[in-house]
This record gives C-alpha cells, sequence and structure tokens, in this order.
C-alpha cells in the first residue's frame, strides 16, 4: 500500500487534469511539441486563461516549456501520460454497457 504523502502527490496530478480544456491540451500535446501560439488557436480563451491552464499542468509535472523568440513551446513531460485517457475512456465503454444491459425502467 503507498503511504499518504505518495497519494497526496498522485492527487496533485490527477487534479490537473480534472478540466476539460486541460485534458484537450494534454491530448493536443501528445501529437508533439507545440508553441503557446498554436494552443492558443485550439480554445475560445483570452491568453491569460490558457497560460493559467498551462501552468497548472506545468507546476504537477505534466508538461514542459521552453522560449522560443516571442513564444513558449510546450512538450509533455512523460509522453506516456496520455495512456491514462486510453484507461478513462475504458471505464466509460465499460459504464455505458452496463446501462444499456439494465433492464430497469430508466
Amino acid at each position: 500500500m503507498i503511504t499518504f504523502k505518495e497519494a497526496e502527490m498522485r492527487s496533485k496530478v490527477i487534479k490537473a487534469f480534472a478540466h476539460p480544456t486541460r485534458i484537450m491540451m494534454i491530448e493536443f500535446l501528445g501529437k508533439g511539441e507545440k508553441s503557446f501560439s498554436e494552443i492558443f488557436k485550439l480554445f475560445d480563451l483570452d491568453k491569460s486563461t490558457v497560460s493559467k491552464h498551462l501552468l497548472v499542468l506545468k507546476d504537477a509535472g505534466i508538461l514542459n516549456s521552453k522560449k522560443n523568440g516571442w513564444d513558449m513551446l510546450y512538450t509533455l513531460e512523460i509522453p506516456c501520460i496520455t495512456e491514462f485517457f486510453g484507461c478513462v475512456t475504458t471505464v466509460l465503454e465499460h459504464n455505458k454497457k452496463k446501462k444499456s444491459n439494465c433492464l430497469c425502467k430508466r
């Protein structure tokens, strides 16, 4: 069994996923390095909001960034993090299947 401290550290990473915009950012960065400009174009949000989401991911150790002229380049620190989303999708499909097999009147 893991320690409470280890659970807290895992929780910080998982909490960083807890917003649709950040999930979309991670998926997008799973295709490779992207500039802030490319990321910003994906969303109907102001620059400060996009920056804040990126900072949450960076603080959790999910993203890495480096300066490139006037822009910032972002990459996934650990690219296999996107595999977590495959697991989430499996859970969602399983739950959907369970509900479709239900004989109750919903």
